[in-house]
């Protein structure tokens, strides 16, 4: 009993000498290994970034290379009416590998001398290919060494309110600036500079500034649908209003130095519901004609106006005249629908109305006008 205990007393002592003084025990691998990352977590592989987050990246990674800055000299009077020349500055985007870029009118009006900056800083000479002042719009081009990117031209009529956005431009000459934002309203009508009627604009809260005039406002695919405009006063507080691509596209196929705009010659009102039943007109309603205008293409084509004007509520409203109810087939459904559908037209080109006169519907063929420039 005496020698198997002193047995156990040789083994535990020499267990405890390998131990402690033979053994290399890496305690901390043991750790590592045991309790894994919560204890030395690993490098993350990516950033984390939100869906959102690489949405913005992604659209950013393309469309800013495509965004340019436009300079231009202006030639001002001091208070001595001394002529010295200075320095506007805008934004614009290219839709062709050729250089043509699209911007607003108002960054190259009066322009001597325009400049194009691309996003690797190479600069060109532009020139004015087409200017359509009523929308604000102009189509510049310039002379690359090869082609160019471009960005790709969205459809703005499906817009809706609350949609994500994206500006690109350079405010404050601030080059390659990405702002985000949404939809915020609608058909917005403002009032430019020269006092010039600016119809059915993009309202949105995506910060622009002085120097984003010109530059893509871009929707969640990357595709244009505005044009960044205007801003409601001095800089950003977040009312911009940017002009729907769609109202460009018109002006793309034009070759003369203006955009031959379509005119029609007719002033509408909506009607629909009970209001059109009580003026015994279908419950669909449509556009109520209100005006034809002299030596127009509608009164051409035979568009009828009202016959008399009748008081409802305040407002005084021409009745008797053609209800619009279609336009190239499709059903009238807003009261834009007619400024929409001219908005893809050129001057000379056939639009169909379908009207609701005397108790039925006939279609009426209008060869469109050309609108008199503006100086």
């Amino acid at each position: 009993m005496r020698f198997r205990s002193l047995l156990w007393a040789l083994i535990l002592v020499g267990v405890f000498y390998y131990a402690t003084s033979v053994a290399h025990w890496n305690v901390g691998q043991f750790v590592q290994h045991t309790t894994g990352s919560w204890y030395t977590p690993a490098a993350a592989n990516t950033a984390g970034f939100s869906t959102d987050e690489l949405n913005n990246i992604d659209i950013y990674k393309t469309a800013h290379t495509a965004t340019v800055n436009i300079t231009s000299i202006v030639y001002r009077q001091d208070w001595f009416f001394q002529v010295y020349p200075g320095k506007d500055t805008g934004s614009g985007f290219i839709i062709n590998p050729d250089g043509r870029i699209l911007t607003n009118f108002h960054v190259v009006q009066n322009g001597h001398e325009l400049t194009v900056t691309l996003a690797d800083k190479k600069q060109y000479k532009a020139r004015v290919l087409i200017t359509d002042r009523n929308n604000d719009l102009a189509l510049v081009k310039i002379e690359p060494r090869g082609n160019l990117p471009v960005l790709r031209l969205g459809d703005s009529d499906p817009l809706q309110v609350g949609q994500k956005v994206l500006a690109i431009g350079n405010p404050f000459g601030l080059e390659g600036t990405l702002t985000t934002g949404i939809v915020s309203s609608l058909d917005r009508s403002i009032s430019d500079e020269n006092g010039r009627r600016l119809e059915h604009m993009i309202q949105t809260d995506a910060a622009i500034n002085p120097g984003n005039s010109g530059g893509p406002l871009l929707d969640s695919h990357g595709n244009v649908i505005g044009i960044n405009t205007a801003i409601y006063g001095q800089g950003n507080i977040g009312i911009g209003f940017a002009m729907p691509i769609n109202r460009a596209k018109a002006m793309l196929d034009e070759t003369r130095g203006h955009a031959s705009r379509p005119f029609l010659g007719v002033k509408t009102v909506q009607v629909e519901g009970d209001f059109a039943q009580a003026l015994d007109l279908p419950a669909e309603g449509g556009l109520l004609v209100q005006q034809v205008e002299s030596n127009s293409a509608a009164e051409e084509a035979g568009v009828h106006g009202p016959r008399r004007v009748v008081v409802v509520g305040n407002m005084e409203l021409g009745i008797g005249g053609d209800l619009i109810t279609a336009i190239d087939g499709k059903p009238v459904t807003r009261d834009d629908d007619l400024q929409r559908a001219m908005n893809r037209k050129h001057a000379g080109d056939n639009l169909e109305l379908t009207v609701y006169r005397n108790g039925r519907s006939q279609k009426i063929t209008v060869k469109l006008g050309s609108a008199p420039q503006e100086l």
